[in-house]
């Protein structure tokens, strides 16, 4: 089988992928050797380490050296954040998504919003730009941000609705999976994987369940997003102040 089918493979509702996103070459190459079976970026986590803001600030020719570089590091599949897939319009993200399959990834995960916006995309827009990234033959995780800034009250049933209205035409447009983050209630979770014609990916954070949950619900990929480097951070950080503080190694 290819890498691609390998990847897709890996997608199993009730048998989550757990993504364990990394940010470069370095962190692909220790996330590979603790046991992953694909590599992920998030792109947060990309630009901050390199000194940029997430939402696209970081220049695409970096984007893609970074790509090469963390393929260059494993064998294993690798998936980058393509964003809103750094393109004004659909023939711009083919192109964009094409420039990504030659730099070897053989998946990318694909935004519903532009780049700093509130407001979703329109579906026929949204639906355009999912077709134009799957047109170079890569593994879309198409994402939609159906519940960003969503408080507990008002996760109503007519968002589950919206939430299958993409996924289904995200489906249409070649999409390999939908990525529903800022989502922790079980019973939305559990709804959505039932009806959805796409492999389910949920973002992991604390109170959101355990991968044995999550899985139960129907979930096939897990994903940490900016949590592994925001917490690489910290130890560092952390770390620093008490070797200025004369406590490490003084």
């Amino acid at each position: 089988m290819s890498q691609y089918d390998d990847f897709a493979a890996l997608h199993v509702p009730g048998d989550p992928l757990v993504i364990f996103n990394v940010w470069d070459a370095g962190s692909a190459r220790a996330v590979a050797a603790a046991g992953a079976k694909a590599i992920a970026s998030g792109s947060y986590g990309v630009a901050e380490a390199n000194g940029y803001r997430d939402g696209e600030d970081f220049p695409f020719e970096l984007a893609l050296e970074n790509c090469r570089r963390m393929v260059s590091v494993t064998d294993l599949p690798v998936s980058i954040d393509m964003e809103a897939g750094y393109g004004d319009n659909a023939e711009e993200v083919a192109r964009s998504a094409a420039a990504v399959a030659a730099a070897g990834a053989i998946g990318v995960n694909l935004e519903d919003r532009a780049p700093g916006a509130s407001e979703l995309l329109p579906l026929g827009e949204a639906t355009a730009r999912v077709a134009a990234a799957a047109s170079a033959g890569l593994w879309v995780n198409a994402r939609t941000d159906v519940y960003r800034g969503k408080q507990p009250g008002e996760l109503a049933p007519a968002l589950v609705d919206e939430t299958i209205a993409r996924a289904e035409a995200f489906a249409s447009a070649g999409a390999g999976s939908l990525f529903v983050p800022f989502l922790g209630d079980h019973p939305t979770i559990a709804a959505i994987c039932a009806r959805s014609p796409l492999p389910v990916n949920i973002l992991w954070a604390p109170g959101r369940g355990t991968h044995a949950e999550l899985a139960a619900l129907g979930v096939a990929r897990i994903s940490y997003g900016h949590g592994p480097w925001a917490a690489a951070m910290e130890w560092l950080g952390e770390r620093a102040k008490l070797a200025f503080a004369g406590e490490v190694g003084g």
